[in-house]
C-alpha cells in the first residue's frame, strides 16, 4: 500500500540531466507539452486535469476518482449500439433515481431518530425505495443492450496500443496511453472526443463499481479505516483529510447532476494538459493538437482554488488502536508544500533513512533487532507535506519502545551533521535513478504529468540539481525545524487479541507487514464463505482490476486470486 501511494504522492527526482520539454498553448488556453524522441517509432501521451480530492467537499468526496472511471465510458460514436436510445435510456434512469433520493433524504431523517440503523442496509429502505430499485434494475438490463463494453480499450488495442490506465491523487487525475509513432491522429481524435463529447454510461452502476472498490481497499484491510481516522486527525482542516477513494456515505449519495457540475468545472481547457513523448514531430503536432483539442470550448470561469489551508498544530497528537495486524508505529511530521525549499533537504533525510542500507533499518532491524521492518519517507502535496517515519515491531518489544528509538535517530540528525560519504552515497541513489527513469518514453511521461499536475512540471529539471546542492547544514536545518513534538501525529497499532502472527501461509512470502495483515484477513473471510456464486464474482472483479493494473498490480492482489480459486475449486469438487 505504502509503495502505491508513493506512486501517487512522492515527488519523482531527476538529476543533471535536463529533459527538453517544450511548452505551447492552443487557442483555448489548453497547455501542451512535447518532448520529441526518435530512438523508437511509439509515443506516450497522455492529459492531465488539475483536480483531485482536494478540490471536494463533504457530500461529493470520491467525485473525482469516481471521474477516472466514467472518462473511459466512451462518445456518441463509442461505446452504443444506438446513441438516440441510450440517450433515452439514461434520461429514464435520472428520472427514477431522482425519487428514489427523495426516499434516500427521508430513510437519513429516519436515521437520525433512530427509526433505522444502517443506510446501506438493502432490509432497512422503505418500500417505496425498494420498488424504485426494481425499476431501476431493468432499465440498467435494457442499457446493457445498447451499450458496447470496453469499445475505449479495444479501438485502441487493435491499433497497437498498450499500457492505457489512469490514475487520481489528491491534487491531479491524469490518462495515460502508449500508442505507435503512426497512429497519433487516432489518439487525439480518441482523447479530445471523449473530452469534448464524453457519455457518462453506467453512472450508477459504475458509483457501486467505486464503494466495491472502497470496501475492498478500505473496509476489508486491517488498518485501512484506522489509516483514515489517523489521517484525519492528522490534517486537521485541510481537505487532505479525507480519502480520495470518498467516505462511504458520499460515495452512494453522488448524482450525475453534480458529476455533470463537476465536470464543467474542473474538465475545462484551462485546467488541462496535454502531454506527448516520443517519436513526433512538434510542429506537425501542435497543428494536430488545435485541430482537435482546439475544438474544447474555453470555461468561461476561473477554477475555484483550494484556500482552506491546515492550521498550525500545537500540541502532539496520538492515535491508539487494536487491528489485526503485527503491532507497529506510525509517526508523521507536517512538512511543506510540493517545490518549497525545504522539500529537497527532507527528501535527502528520507533516503538517508530509509533503504535496507538507511539508518531505521541498519539500526532497529539488523542492530537492536526491535523491529521487522522500518521505512521513511517525504510526501510533498500541491499545498502541504508530510514526512513520515515507523516500523513493524517484533516478538517481545513495545510500539512505544521502537517509537523512542526513533526519536534518538531524530535528535542525531538535529545535533550531528550526516558524514559526507553518507550524504554522497544518497545523492548517488538519486542520480542512479534519475538514468532508469530516462530509459523510456513512458516513465518520462509520467513524470511530467505527475509533476504538472502539482504545479510544475519544471521541476523534472529543477530538482535534480536542488537535491545535489542540498548539505549537511541543510538537513540539520529541516531537522530541528520540522521534527518537532508539538508538529507531529503517533499512530500506535497493536494486535488484537485473538490473532495470530507469524507467516504459516507461504503464499505470504515477500509481502510487507499491512499486506500480509490483509491477505490473512480476506482468505479467513474466502475460506469461510460457502457462496459459490459469490467467490467467482469476487475472483472475476479481483482479476479485473488485475488486468487493468498490469504490471503495478499490487502483490497482495495475487495472494487473493490464488486463495479464491482455492476456495471456488473446494466448493466445486464437493
Amino acid at each position: 500500500m505504502r509503495a502505491i501511494l508513493g506512486l501517487i504522492l512522492f515527488p519523482l527526482f531527476l538529476g543533471a540531466q535536463q529533459v527538453a520539454v517544450k511548452e505551447h498553448y492552443l487557442s483555448n488556453g489548453m497547455k501542451v507539452l512535447l518532448l520529441e524522441r526518435h530512438d523508437a517509432p511509439s509515443i506516450s501521451g497522455g492529459w492531465v486535469a488539475r483536480v483531485g480530492s482536494v478540490n471536494e467537499r463533504p457530500g461529493i468526496t470520491g467525485i473525482a476518482h469516481l471521474f477516472e472511471h466514467m472518462m473511459f465510458k466512451g462518445t456518441p460514436k463509442i461505446g452504443t449500439k444506438d446513441y438516440q436510445k441510450d440517450l433515452k435510456i439514461i434520461a429514464e434512469q435520472e428520472r427514477v433515481r431522482d425519487a428514489m433520493r427523495s426516499e434516500e433524504r427521508k430513510m437519513r431523517a429516519m436515521w437520525r431518530k433512530g427509526e433505522i440503523t444502517d443506510l446501506q442496509d438493502p432490509d432497512q429502505k422503505t418500500d417505496a425505495w425498494k420498488k424504485l430499485d426494481e425499476e431501476f434494475k431493468k432499465l440498467v438490463e435494457e442499457h446493457r443492450k445498447v451499450i458496447v463494453k470496453n469499445e475505449f480499450d479495444r479501438i485502441y488495442t487493435a491499433n497497437g496500443g498498450s499500457q492505457m490506465n489512469a490514475y487520481t491523487s489528491y491534487d491531479h487525475t491524469a490518462y495515460f496511453i502508449t500508442v505507435p509513432s503512426n497512429k497519433l491522429e487516432l489518439f487525439m481524435w480518441m482523447e479530445s472526443g471523449r473530452l469534448l463529447e464524453p457519455v457518462f454510461r453506467e453512472f450508477y452502476a459504475e458509483r457501486d463499481v467505486v464503494f466495491e472498490e472502497r470496501r475492498m481497499r478500505t473496509e476489508s484491510t486491517p488498518l485501512g479505516k484506522f489509516f483514515e481516522s489517523f489521517n484525519s486527525l492528522f490534517w486537521e482542516s485541510h481537505p487532505y483529510g479525507w480519502p480520495i477513494i470518498g467516505w462511504p456515505s458520499d460515495i452512494p449519495a453522488i448524482s450525475k447532476k453534480q458529476a455533470d457540475e463537476f465536470y464543467a468545472t474542473y474538465y475545462m481547457p484551462q485546467n488541462l494538459t496535454l502531454v506527448l513523448v516520443g517519436d513526433f514531430r512538434s510542429k506537425k503536432t501542435l497543428v494536430m493538437a488545435e485541430k482537435y483539442f482546439g475544438r474544447l470550448n474555453r470555461g468561461e470561469d476561473m477554477v475555484p482554488d483550494v484556500v482552506t489551508l491546515e492550521q498550525p498544530q500545537k500540541a502532539e497528537k496520538r492515535f491508539y488502536a487494536e487491528a489485526e495486524t503485527n503491532p507497529n508505529v506510525d509517526i508523521y511530521w507536517h512538512t511543506p508544500a510540493f517545490g518549497h525549499k525545504d522539500t529537497y533537504p527532507l527528501s535527502v533525510l528520507a533516503q538517508v533513512l530509509s533503504t535496507r542500507t538507511g539508518r531505521l533499518h541498519k539500526q532497529l532491524v539488523l542492530g537492536k533487532k526491535m523491529a521487522t521492518d522500518t521505512w521513511a519517507w517525504q510526501g510533498a502535496r500541491k499545498y502541504a507535506g508530510e514526512f513520515n517515519m515507523g516500523g513493524e515491531i517484533t516478538e517481545g518489544h513495545t510500539p512505544e519502545q521502537v517509537e523512542q528509538e526513533i526519536y534518538k535517530l531524530v535528535e542525531d540528525l538535529k545535533t550531528k551533521p550526516v558524514p559526507q560519504k553518507e550524504l554522497q552515497k544518497v545523492k548517488n541513489n538519486f542520480a542512479a535513478a534519475e538514468y532508469r527513469r530516462l530509459s523510456s518514453n513512458h516513465p518520462i511521461l509520467m513524470q511530467i504529468m505527475r509533476s504538472e499536475g502539482m504545479g510544475n512540471w519544471r521541476e523534472i529539471n529543477e530538482a535534480g540539481p536542488k537535491l545535489q546542492s542540498v548539505t549537511a547544514m541543510d538537513l540539520q536545518r529541516v531537522a530541528k525545524k520540522y521534527f518537532t513534538k508539538e508538529n507531529r501525529a503517533v499512530a500506535v497499532y497493536t494486535r488484537k487479541p485473538g490473532t495470530g502472527g507469524g507467516d504459516e501461509d507461504s503464499l505470504l512470502a515477500g509481502l510487507d507487514a499491512q499486506a500480509k495483515a490483509m491477505a490473512r484477513k480476506m482468505s479467513g473471510s474466502i475460506n469461510s464463505n460457502k457462496d459459490l456464486a459469490q467467490l467467482k464474482k469476487q475472483l472475476a472483479g479481483v482479476e479485473s482490476q488485475m488486468e487493468k493494473a498490469g504490471a503495478k498490480a499490487p502483490p497482495v492482489m495475487k495472494v487473493i486470486r490464488n486463495v479464491l480459486r482455492k476456495r471456488i475449486d473446494q466448493l466445486e469438487k464437493k
